[in-house]
């Protein structure tokens, strides 16, 4: 039985990964690398640094693939997003097949949290049902860029006794705005509330020596997180984004929020 192991690495900081990925990390002999093209190389270069920093014995190999991209003119996001991901269980059906001996374990180190917005493991799913089933898998839990977002702002998720959604930029809503956490905003979502009295906190390549931290009330900040947004996936080709919105105290004074970048 090959044996494969979704490895969730992090935000960016390589001292994110956990003891549990460094020794999944150590049992795997091939390392799959999926490259999403020249403008997030250094996405790749950190999956690199990971394995040179924390890899014991260096038998290991790596297996570097071009990652298939969506279509995003696909007139439905659903069958873009589903077409996308058969084009992807093609490729790790010929990664599983190909590239791994049986009794052999391999390790895919997704960025993040494998179990949020991550699509490794519908895609598993995929292969198994379109037939290729002589493998089975292992979750290693990672520090997601939610968890970081709260640590680098040095605030809490949630509020006293209160729930926290997690959604995307495409499904933000005013109902959300009382405690959100937005991934996977392409298109500042959060502008369409400026006039809201809600307060935001904002990251960019968190864990990353490009960081970028912004906090305050949504209406005094917006412009300018948009600037150091639009400014820096010009800078680096792209950009990766993560935002809690939370709807203000009437008590609390503008004062109590710091502007961080």
């Amino acid at each position: 039985m090959k044996t494969l192991l979704l490895i969730g690495i992090g935000a960016g900081d390589p001292e994110h990964i956990t003891v549990q990925a460094i020794n999944a990390l150590n049992r795997a002999r091939v390392l799959f690398v999926l490259d999403k093209g020249q403008t997030t190389d250094d996405l790749v270069r950190l999956r690199l640094e990971i394995c040179r920093r924390y890899i014991r014995e260096p038998s290991y190999r790596v297996v570097q693939v071009s990652d298939p991209k969506r279509d995003s003119a696909t007139p439905s996001y659903t069958q873009g997003v589903e077409d996308w991901h058969e084009r992807r269980a093609e490729v790790f059906t010929q990664l599983i097949e190909d590239e791994l001996a049986d009794g052999e374990c391999a390790a895919f180190l997704l960025w993040g949290e494998p179990g949020l917005y991550d699509s490794t493991l519908r895609i598993l799913d995929r292969v198994r049902a379109n037939g290729c089933s002589g493998f089975d898998y292992e979750v290693i839990p990672g520090i997601s860029s939610v968890q970081a977002l709260a640590a680098r702002h040095r605030i809490p998720l949630n509020e006293i006794g209160q729930p926290i959604r997690i959604t995307t930029g495409r499904r933000l809503v005013a109902a959300d705005l009382d405690n959100v956490v937005v991934m996977l905003d392409a298109h500042c979502a959060f502008e369409a509330f400026v006039d809201e009295d809600i307060d935001i906190y904002w990251g960019a390549y968190i864990g990353t020596a490009d960081e970028i931290l912004i906090a305050g009330k949504l209406a005094d900040v917006c412009e300018q997180i948009k600037q150091a947004r639009s400014a820096a996936r010009e800078r680096k080709g792209w950009v990766m984004d993560t935002y809690l919105l939370r709807r203000r105290p009437v008590d609390r004074p503008d004062s109590y929020m710091k502007v961080r970048s």
